[in-house]
């Protein structure tokens, strides 16, 4: 039995463990890696087609966004979630793989221009699709057995709609072992989903620390805040503009925005228009009543037992076009505009910020976490113009931002779930920039009294013998970094490894021309 860390390693984005465990090898997350990444990953130690199966936490892309590229190496196991996280899947990995071919489709004009070769994307919607097909949803607190030895739980993590810490209970030559991974565990009294639940005991822990070190700073009434903001922004005659991610923060605002149309706390706008700019967006709102029963709380459940949608409301438009996107900023009602991306890196919201952002009775309210280098960061840092579409803005709306309303849990938080475990062995902590994950374990030695270590990438753990090797950190060199086309060749190495391997039992005349098909390719490419 050995556990190898692979992904989210002194880093908060790219989750992804590695087990051999009953004669299996299995993933749990495989996540894309996101923003600025300080430390070069291992490669997962087996072909994507020895891969037997995957347990995943949540939908997130920094979780489950590299499962099309596992399937286009040749995987074809079964990946393991919760109903939710299945339906999420569905349109979110969809959603991922136009996004790689939408851009290198437009990296690929632009490096025509200067006469450099195409970019190719990191995997295509067909592997996507693939991906898809292999999820296999599962409901809550109910434990399944995935084959001999492999024994598993979801148990809400209160992340996101669907999201899961995961109970692994592995039995091999007699020996048991507990592993609990958190998956990102969420924020207390959020809006529509369940608290975190927890879970008892475990032989070892692997847990999140994304804000480690922080206490969220929450308005006491969040809907009489935005309430606020919404009332001056009208008065002048300006619209708000929320920057949303579009699976989870947009639901949450619908909620809030639900609130403040029912108790009447804008005066004077009773009928004040919202639009959803995000076709993903209103896919994902649809989901969230799908999956009402399993995870909404008991104050968002009270409004469907009385036949009331918490996230649906009069004055609520949802924009799916193109055409329908432009028409929004030609009205001039003053309206709630709320589209993604949620850093406004990418999106429509970049629309709808060139134009709204030059004008002085306009609003722009942030309300997730703006990561560094974005535009959203920017902005809410002071920036007086920016370039948008090749066109210089001038910064003269409001900037508004609300804290609070974020999805995971802060420090407290995070020590109210490890503090429910009882752990015989050893807590790993990883999912958080080095310097929080660094200082988070140390408050658990410290705090807890617990034998808590903080791995970096390709750490193995001996999961009978409890033997932890920790490696050196490998910072990544920039300049030598493999590009997408050079993973979708070593993903396609895999793959035809996988096909040889499994050929034994063609004939001799079959296998030839597999030879001599491979031999050709070769000498195509051979310099």
């Amino acid at each position: 039995m050995k556990l190898n860390f692979i992904g989210a390693a002194h880093e908060v984005t790219g989750s992804c463990t590695y087990i051999n465990a009953c004669g299996k090898h299995f993933l749990v997350d495989f996540g894309m890696e996101q923003g600025v990444d300080v430390y070069e990953n291992v490669q997962v130690p087996t072909a994507p087609s020895s891969i037997d199966f995957v347990l995943l936490t949540h939908a997130h892309i920094d979780h489950s966004g590299l499962l099309p590229l596992l399937c286009a190496g040749g995987f074809r196991g079964e990946i393991h979630c919760t109903k939710a996280t299945a339906n999420l899947c569905g349109i979110m990995l969809r959603d991922s793989a136009h996004i790689q071919e939408f851009e290198s489709e437009w990296r690929s004009r632009k490096a025509k221009r200067k006469g450099q070769e195409d970019v190719e994307p990191l995997y295509t919607v067909n592997d996507a699709e693939a991906a898809i097909k292999c999820l296999v949803p599962h409901d809550y607190d109910e434990e399944t057995e995935v084959c001999e030895g492999v024994k598993i739980r979801f148990v809400d993590a209160g992340h996101l709609l669907g999201s899961a810490s995961i109970e692994v209970t592995l039995t091999e030559a007699g020996q048991t072992r507990k592993l609990v991974f958190s998956g990102d565990i969420g924020n207390k009294h959020q809006p529509l989903l369940r608290d975190p639940q927890y879970l008892s005991d475990a032989d070892y822990v692997v847990m999140e620390s994304t804000y480690g070190t922080r206490l969220h700073e929450r308005p006491a009434d969040y809907a009489s805040a935005l309430a606020e903001v919404l009332q001056r922004t009208f008065d002048r005659g300006g619209n708000v503009v929320i920057p949303s991610f579009a699976v989870g923060r947009t639901q949450e605002m619908l909620y809030f925005i639900r609130q403040i149309k029912e108790q009447g706390l804008v005066t004077g706008h009773a009928d004040f228009p919202v639009y959803v700019d995000s076709p993903l967006a209103i896919d994902a709102t649809g989901i969230f009543m799908q999956n009402k029963d399993s995870c909404y709380d008991e104050e968002a459940m009270s409004y469907v037992s009385r036949g009331i949608n918490p996230i649906m409301f009069d004055g609520l438009r949802l924009a799916v076009t193109s055409d329908e996107s432009r028409a929004i900023n030609f009205d001039r009602t003053p309206k709630v505009i709320i589209s993604a991306s949620g850093m406004c890196e990418a999106g429509r919201i970049k629309h709808h910020l060139k134009h709204n952002l030059w004008r002085p009775e306009c609003t722009v309210v942030f309300v997730g976490y703006q990561a560094a280098q974005t535009l959203g960061r920017s902005l809410c840092e002071g920036v007086r113009r920016v370039k948008l579409f090749g066109e210089d803005i001038s910064v003269c709306a409001e900037i508004t931002i609300l804290p609070g309303v974020s999805g995971h849990a802060d420090r407290e938080g995070l020590d109210e779930w490890i503090g429910h475990i009882s752990v015989s062995g050893k807590v790993f902590v990883n999912h958080g920039d080095s310097a929080v994950a660094e200082e988070y374990t140390k408050h658990l030695r410290d705090d807890f009294n617990l034998d808590a270590y903080c791995p970096y990438s390709g750490a193995e753990l001996d999961l009978l013998t409890g033997v932890f090797r920790n490696t050196d950190p490998v910072p990544i060199t920039r300049t030598a970094k493999p590009g997408t086309a050079y993973q979708r060749l070593v993903a396609s190495l895999d793959r035809l490894s996988a096909i040889v391997q499994s050929s034994k039992g063609l004939t001799n005349k079959e296998l030839g021309k597999m030879a001599d098909t491979i031999a050709n390719l070769c000498s195509k490419w051979q310099s």
